[in-house]
Parts: structure tokens; sequence; C-alpha cells
């Protein structure tokens, strides 16, 4: 005569996920967020933004500018890349606010799609 499962848990199937009978079920620890490949490419250009910041006012003194002028090119170029780095970051939250949300941009003025009465079709 075959003899019934034991069961671990409530609800439980047998040899199902809950461990060994006598010991808990371990949870897996939390896992890191995962990047989006948008997110790394934009990583990936704020790093050489940054090399080129600290590239540009080498070569320049290297090439015989004053160092004043290096200076001053490397301070534009800081203030840029920081800019655009801000501006990344920006519209990448929107676009996964977006993503998130499941809602489209704005359509325009009326915001209605389709065809129809609605759109100026024809009455009769």
């Amino acid at each position: 005569m075959p003899v019934a499962p034991e069961y671990d848990a409530p609800g439980d199937t047998p040899g199902g996920g809950a461990g060994t009978p006598g010991r808990p079920h371990l949870p897996s620890p939390p896992r890191a967020p995962v990047q989006t490949p948008a997110s790394d490419a934009v990583s990936e250009v704020i790093r050489w933004a940054a090399f080129s910041c600290a590239v540009v006012p080498v070569v320049l003194l290297l090439c015989g500018s004053p160092f004043g002028a290096a200076l001053g090119a490397a301070a534009g170029l800081a203030a840029v890349t920081a800019a655009s780095r801000a501006l990344l970051r920006h519209s990448e939250r929107i676009a996964a606010r977006l993503d998130a949300d499941g809602v489209s941009p704005h359509r325009g003025r009326h915001g209605r799609t389709g065809i129809g009465a609605h759109r100026g079709g024809r009455r009769v």
C-alpha cells in the first residue's frame, strides 16, 4: 500500500522549496538593481567626457598654449560635462517614470485619437 507524502508546511508540495524537514527555508539575498543599457551608455559617455577634461589641458600645454588658456579650457569642459550629465540623468529619470507608469507622452492640443465624428468625420 503506498504511503501518503508528508508536507513541510501548509500549502507546500512534496519536495517543493520549503527545505528539508526541521530546517527553515532561507530566502535568497536581495539582488542589486539592474542597470539598463541606456544607463550604461550614459555612464560611458560621462567617463569619456571626464577623461577629455583631463587630457585636453595637458595637450594644450604641450602645444605651447599659456597656462591660463589651458586652465580656462579645462574649466569650460568641466562645466559642459556637468551640464550634460545633469541633462542626461534627468532625461533617464523621465523615461523611466514614463515606462513605469505606462503613460504615453502628451498627445497635443486636444489629445484625442481615432477617426469618426470626433475627428471631423462626415455626418449623415
